[in-house]
């Protein structure tokens, strides 16, 4: 009974084992299509986390400004002992003995700079949220960005493996003609060397590769140990003809993050020369204070402190030396230069959307011609091979189409890239 209890207990323990080892597994690894990357970077991207922090420091900065004006309640306790001294007033004198006071003040000031000072936070709170979006957009077309060369690295090894297996089948039969005396040694040396620049340039592209993964991690705001799963393939971003429906979108200034930042930027410096001007208004004061004295002695004193008092000021400025004028002056030119920079910052985006647009579309041309050139390279390549093996090409027409072939796939793999962060780019800017 012991015995079938022991191997019981020793089962439940392996099952438990391995269900926690896959458990482990499983948490080391993170599996995301590029929406599922794109969602898991605006949650944990710590960008995107910093500036939700900022619409909340926004907030509260206006509730500051907000509760300036509104009534501020403040209780002091005091408490006083002249050690026995006594008020002479010749005819009598007065016992001055130790008292404590209870002191409650409520008062409220409001004026002018205070009310637009809650329209400058307003706008402040604006700048931030649309910064918040725009650092959602900048995070998502870098993930998506990431994401598609992370593909495209793949497909560049795995066509470099499939001519290094092409490569090194070429290799073995030729040493094997060479010790056969069939060819000479220095064709298959030749081969040898073309094997080993094959694997350095695919050791070179797979540390490639762990870069880029290394960066989608960082932008994704996981651990450097997370094992990332990309789900996708780089043919599901090829869709041409959606890619150039793009370039029949217009440029929209207003749905643009970086205008919209701008155009806030120039409310902001108005109302900074509103707010200058306010350094000419009143100030309106209004205070109420309770007090509660208590004596601590039975001889015949004095209470000089009124229970209650109310008090009301108004403040008018004057006079200032020119300060007054020159700060709104100062104000003025900040709201010119912001005006300066909005329109500088129109003329700019308009620039860069006809040149993305010059972009995605030489990109495009680029790729169908780079697609074209590795079909024919790969069959130049297969050709020669064939050739070689039946003695009709040299080692040398070997070398150079092998050559060839890896100088085009790396094109291939450039266009490839150039033409979806074109149509990345251009998107970016219209904001769709």
């Amino acid at each position: 009974m012991i015995r079938k209890f022991s191997l019981f207990a020793c089962a439940l323990f392996c099952v438990w084992q391995t269900t926690a080892q896959t458990q482990e597994t499983q948490t080391d690894e993170l599996t995301l299509s590029l929406e599922q990357a794109c969602n898991f970077a605006r949650e944990h991207n710590r960008t995107m986390q910093n500036a939700a922090l900022d619409i909340k420091i926004a907030e509260a900065t206006r509730w500051q400004t907000i509760a300036s004006m509104l009534p501020q309640v403040n209780a002091s306790l005091d408490y006083s002992n002249m050690m026995g001294y006594k008020m002479n007033l010749g005819v009598m004198s007065i016992a001055m003995p130790p008292s404590g006071t209870i002191t409650v003040t409520a008062s409220a000031a409001v004026n002018g700079q205070q009310i637009v000072g809650v329209l400058l936070n307003d706008i402040a709170k604006e700048m931030s949220q649309i910064n918040a979006k725009k650092s959602e957009h900048d995070i998502v077309s870098q993930t998506t960005s990431l994401y598609v060369s992370i593909l495209a690295m793949k497909q560049n090894v795995a066509l470099l493996d499939s001519s290094l297996q092409n490569l090194t089948a070429l290799e073995t039969a030729t040493q094997n003609a060479a010790n056969a005396g069939a060819a000479v040694q220095t064709a298959a040396d030749q081969i040898t060397v073309q094997v080993a620049l094959m694997k350095n340039n695919i050791n070179a592209t797979k540390r490639s590769l762990e870069m880029l993964y290394n960066s989608l991690k960082l932008q994704l705001g996981t651990t450097a140990d997370k094992t990332l799963v990309l789900t996708q393939t780089i043919d599901d971003f090829l869709n041409e003809e959606a890619i150039l429906s793009l370039l029949m979108s217009n440029l929209d200034m207003n749905n643009n993050f970086d205008y919209q930042l701008v155009k806030k930027n120039t409310e902001l410096a108005q109302k900074q020369v509103t707010m200058a001007a306010m350094n000419y208004t009143p100030t309106l004061s209004v205070m109420y204070q309770y007090a509660a004295k208590e004596i601590y002695s039975d001889e015949v004193s004095m209470n000089t402190t009124p229970p209650n008092m109310f008090g009301l000021s108004l403040k008018v400025p004057l006079f200032s030396s020119g300060k007054n004028f020159m700060t709104v002056k100062e104000k003025k030119l900040a709201r010119n230069a912001a005006e300066n920079t909005k329109a500088d910052t129109e003329d700019r985006l308009r620039v860069q959307d006809r040149q993305l647009r010059y972009d995605l579309t030489s990109s495009y041309e680029n790729y169908q011609v780079q697609k074209k050139n590795i079909e024919v390279t790969t069959r130049v390549f297969n050709n020669l091979s064939d050739k070689f093996q039946h003695g009709m090409a040299s080692n040398v027409e070997v070398t150079n189409a092998s050559t060839d072939l890896i100088s085009a796939q790396n094109t291939y793999i450039t266009a490839l890239l150039n033409f979806v962060n074109a149509h990345i780019a251009l998107k970016k800017l219209l904001n769709k």
